[in-house]
Formats: C-alpha cells, sequence, structure tokens
C-alpha cells in the first residue's frame, strides 16, 4: 500500500491552520462526501436550544465536572459531548473531524502529499520498497523495488510499522531525509528532498488482447477527470476499439469529478446524479454540459463491494443511460453528500445533508442492517432480495433495480472469500503478515529459475513455503493449508512474477484469473458500438441452455 498517513497532527499556528482549512474547503469531497463551495450557515439565524433542554444540558454537564468519579476538564466534557451527539444521529458519515485527520483528507482529495515518495510494506519486520512513485525523489534519485529501508537518519528500522516509517519519511517540502537501503549483499544511502508527490488517480492503462483498452480508475481526486481522459487518448491510440474501466475497489472522492468523468461518456443534456435534501427542498440535478469524446467506444465498468460513492455515481449515470455495461457485484451503496463545516477548534464537523440518485431516481443509499447497536457497521453485507427491489426502466427499457448500491447487469466474481481461503485466514490469525513475508521470501528465492511471467507454481514450491512457515513456528495445520493451495499458488505466482519481471507483467498475468475481467472482455469482442455490447449479452443468453444460466 501506499505510504501510510501520520496519525499525529502537523504544528502550526492556528492562524495558520484556519487559512489552510478553508483552503481545503473549497472544493472537499471525502469517501464521496460533498462540499457545496458555500457555507450553508452563512445568514440563516442561529439554532437556539430550547430553554429547557438547554438547562438540561447544562445541569448534566455541571454534575459530570463536579461528581464523576475521574475529574474531567471542561474541554473533555464537551469533546464528549458533541461525539455523543453526532454518534446518537446513527449517520456513519456524519462525524468530528480532528485536525490530523482534516490534513489526511486534504491529501486523500488533493492526490498529493510532501515526502520523498514510496510505496512501502512491512516484510521480515523491516519496511520494504514495494513501489517508487513515478516522478516523486525516490524514483528519481533510484530507490528500487525490493529495497529494505534499514535506516532512517541514525535509527534502525526493524520492527517499524508502515505509519512509523510513513511519518519519518514525510515532512515540509523542501526538508532533507536521509536513510539506507539494503539491496542484496550491498547498501546504499539515499539523502532526499521532499517535494509534493502526486497519487495519481489512473494507476494503470493497458492495451489487452482482442484491441480491449484497459483503465484503472481508484479515486476521484482533483484530477481524475483529466488524467483519465488522458488515458483514454493514449490507449485509443495504442488500437483500443472498446474499453474497460475498472472502478473495483475506488471508495469515491469529489462529486465534481465523478459528474465529469461521467460527462467523458455521456451526451449533453443527458442527466448523472441529483441530490435530494431536506423535505420540501428542490432536488438538484446535474446534467451533462459537454459532448461526447469517444461516442462510438463500446464500454464496460466493473465494480464491487469496495465501489462506493463518486464510483456509484459514475457506474449508476451510465447503466440508467445504457452507455457502458457494468459487470461485477453490488457496489457498497454509499449515497449520501456530506458539507464540511470549519470549527474554530482547528478541525472541522462533517455533516450528511443529502442524498444521490441515479438518473431514473434509484437511491444509491444501501438501508441499515436491523436491529444492531452499531447499525453501520456492516452496512456493505445488507442486500435486499431482487424479489423485493424496486425496478427502474434504462433509456433502452432493460431493468435495473434499485434500493441501495449498483447492482451490476452482469453478475461476476467472489462476493465472499472461498471457504477454504476463509479457514487458512482463521488458522493464520495475527500471523498473517508472517504468512505473507514468507509467501514474498519464497518468492525471492524462485527470481533466478523464472523462464516467464507465466512459470507455474509447483509442488515443491508450496512445500518449500510450508517448511518456511513450520521454521517460523506459524504454520497451518498441513490440510488447511493443502485445501487452500490452489489460491496460495495464485497468490505466490503473482508474487514470483512481480519480484522478477515488474509489474506489469503480474497485472497480465492477473487478468488470466479476474473473471470480471475475463466477462467484461467477452462482452466486448467484436463490439462497434456501445448497443453492441448489450446485443452480445442477449446473444450469448439465449446461446445458453435455460438449466444452467
Amino acid at each position: 500500500m501506499a505510504e501510510q498517513l501520520p496519525d499525529t497532527p502537523r504544528s502550526a499556528r492556528r492562524r495558520s491552520r484556519a487559512i489552510a482549512a478553508a483552503a481545503v474547503f473549497v472544493a472537499l469531497l471525502s469517501l464521496g462526501g460533498w462540499w457545496a463551495g458555500r457555507d450553508l450557515t452563512a445568514g440563516t439565524p442561529q439554532v437556539r436550544a430550547p430553554l429547557g433542554g438547554a438547562r438540561l444540558f447544562d445541569q448534566v454537564v455541571a454534575a459530570v465536572a463536579q461528581k464523576y468519579v475521574d475529574s474531567l476538564d471542561g474541554s473533555a466534557i464537551y469533546d464528549k459531548a458533541v461525539a455523543g451527539l453526532l454518534r446518537e444521529l446513527k449517520d456513519p458519515y456524519t462525524t468530528y473531524l480532528a485536525e490530523d485527520r482534516l490534513r489526511r483528507l486534504n491529501e486523500q482529495i488533493s492526490g498529493t502529499y510532501a515526502g520523498v515518495g514510496l510505496q512501502i510494506d512491512i516484510r521480515d519486520s523491516w519496511p520494504v520498497v514495494i513501489e517508487p512513485i513515478v516522478g516523486g525523489p525516490s524514483e528519481r534519485a533510484g530507490v528500487l523495488v525490493g529495497d529494505r529501508v534499514v535506516m532512517i537518519g541514525k535509527e534502525s528500522t526493524r520492527g517499524w510499522s508502515r505509519d512509523e516509517t510513513s511519518k519519518a519519511m514525510r515532512g515540509a517540502p523542501g526538508s532533507s531525509v536521509t536513510f539506507t537501503v539494503a539491496r542484496g549483499e550491498s547498501r546504499v544511502n539515499f539523502t532526499l528532498v521532499r517535494d509534493k508527490v502526486h497519487l495519481r488517480a489512473v494507476q494503470r492503462v493497458q492495451l489487452l488482447p482482442n484491441s480491449v483498452g484497459y483503465v484503472d480508475v481508484n479515486m476521484f481526486s482533483a484530477q481524475t477527470a483529466t488524467e483519465l481522459s488522458a488515458a483514454v487518448d493514449s490507449v485509443v491510440k495504442l488500437g483500443a476499439r472498446s474499453l474497460v474501466m475498472d472502478l473495483r475497489g475506488n471508495p469515491g472522492g469529489l462529486l465534481e469529478q465523478g459528474i465529469a468523468v461521467a460527462e467523458l461518456f455521456l451526451d449533453r443534456g443527458q442527466s448523472i446524479v441529483q441530490l435530494r435534501a431536506r423535505p420540501g427542498s428542490q432536488p438538484q440535478v446535474y446534467t451533462d454540459s459537454l459532448p461526447q469524446r469517444w461516442p462510438t467506444l463500446p464500454l464496460a465498468v466493473l465494480v464491487d463491494r469496495a465501489s462506493a460513492s463518486a464510483s456509484e455515481i459514475v457506474a449508476g449515470a451510465l447503466q440508467d443511460h445504457d452507455r457502458a455495461i457494468v459487470l461485477g457485484v453490488t457496489s457498497f451503496g454509499k449515497g449520501s453528500a456530506q458539507n464540511v463545516y470549519p470549527l474554530s477548534s482547528g478541525g472541522a464537523l462533517r455533516l450528511t445533508t443529502a442524498r444521490w440518485y441515479t438518473p431514473v431516481g434509484r437511491s444509491i443509499n444501501r438501508p441499515a442492517p436491523p436491529d444492531r447497536d452499531e447499525p453501520f457497521a456492516d452496512v456493505a453485507e445488507v442486500t435486499l432480495p431482487d424479489t423485493i427491489r424496486p425496478r427502474f426502466r434504462t433509456d433502452a427499457g432493460r431493468t435495473v433495480f434499485g434500493g441501495g448500491g449498483i447492482t451490476p447487469d452482469v453478475i461476476t466474481g467472489d462476493t465472499t472469500a472461498p471457504l477454504q481461503v476463509q479457514s487458512l485466514a482463521r488458522a493464520m490469525g495475527k500471523n498473517a503478515g508472517v504468512y505473507r513475508d514468507a509467501v514474498a521470501r519464497q518468492a525471492e528465492a524462485q527470481k533466478r529459475q523464472m523462464n516467464g511471467p507465466g512459470d507455474p507454481v509447483t509442488a515443491a514450491m508450496l512445500d518449500a513455503l510450508y517448511a518456511d512457515l513450520v521454521r517460523r513456528g506459524v504454520a497451518p495445520p498441513r490440510a488447511v493449508f493443502d485445501s487452500a493451495a490452489p489460491w496460495i499458488s495464485r497468490s505466490l505466482g503473482y508474487e514470483m512474477t512481480r519480484v522478477t519481471f515488474g509489474a506489469d507483467a503480474d497485472f497480465m498475468r492477473r487478468t488470466q484469473d479476474d473473471s470480471p475481467l475475463q466477462r467484461a472482455m467477452e462482452l466486448l469482442q467484436g463490439a462497434r458500438t456501445p448497443r453492441d455490447v448489450f446485443s452480445n449479452l442477449e446473444k450469448r443468453a439465449v446461446d445458453v441452455p435455460a438449466a444452467i444460466r
């Protein structure tokens, strides 16, 4: 994963914090939250508590301050009161953002942070470079995949967490950090000047077999639409005659960027999303203001349970207008909008102010689980059966489902981990990190024996992996390991390919086992227009015997 965001707030003067916070909130949207670009409290009368309510609150605060068994200062009592008020709203997206969370939010939305640009994971108790971020100081200086960061400054990093490593690597732009990496038998010292590092919203652009283009959109930050437009242009120039847009694992981001991405593929005047606030207020409808960039390019969109918010806005709009066929499993169902209000504390209040609906009127918001003290803890697990879900019609008359999340046109891919994998995970428990270390070690051991990126994983390799787990004292029962062998082989094969031939080869190997992507490529094959994709789906449905549909 990428460098983790530090947990402690950045020191600064209060006035500077307020100025920075104001800049953040001009166009802020986090995890699908929405910043309207104005302060809704301005020009409106302040809400005053009823006299009885205010008196009750004051009496409770006074009693706690004076009589509670553990002494609390006044600020702590009010902090708890705020937390309790927000918790009782039973809305997981309404929350108080402390100053450090606000800074992280800013980095998420802007896609930019100050550091050296390293993606780090922990292997054998050491921070190891998974990938230098393209264009960052580390890549420019020659830091390589697989480098083990053994010293930062004069401190050994053995036993450090990702958060600790990230905190040490990050800092103000223009400041420097010195670190040492172990590379094989040698050590290399680096002194790098921290700089602004941009996390690309489009991480991968690839031309797949049969002239299928592939773009992976992993967040909706400030430059997503611009990056996506350039990515699609580049893959079309390479020869793509159709396109897969992968929104799996994309948690959302800026509303304006979700709208801008949908505009790339829709016609002028077509609706994209509508926001409905309090009863009595008029819905706010966003419509396409630009012509399509690639009107004849057949398009498939991939979603999964982690696709949320702005991802669902895009998928829902393209599905409702029959512009793209959607494949995967039903998305997360995060269909509410948040305004973010700066507070005098230096933090902010993120408050739900509206809900989102697709162009045909489907609610994106998934209903809360019934009868739970923590009603939103497993919100993604709540799925209404199709028999009671509301049905809607797309522009072309196809049936699509409401009731929360975006239900794909083609359900494909695992909704849960196979039982054998779940058993392995339970057996490893807190030693899951040690298991990943053992896989990485075995992949490195095979590096010199690899002839090509598709080399198979042999029984001997699995035996060696199990023996390593035994040596480390964390081996699961052999029967559990063997039952999960097909999935272990896959993960080991991917890691072997990555460390030997690089990330591109690893991706191409993974595509062979990616059933949603393979299904999308099948439906796109031979399609010359967006409508041809649906014709291919209808034709294959007719060709499949009813008994096995």
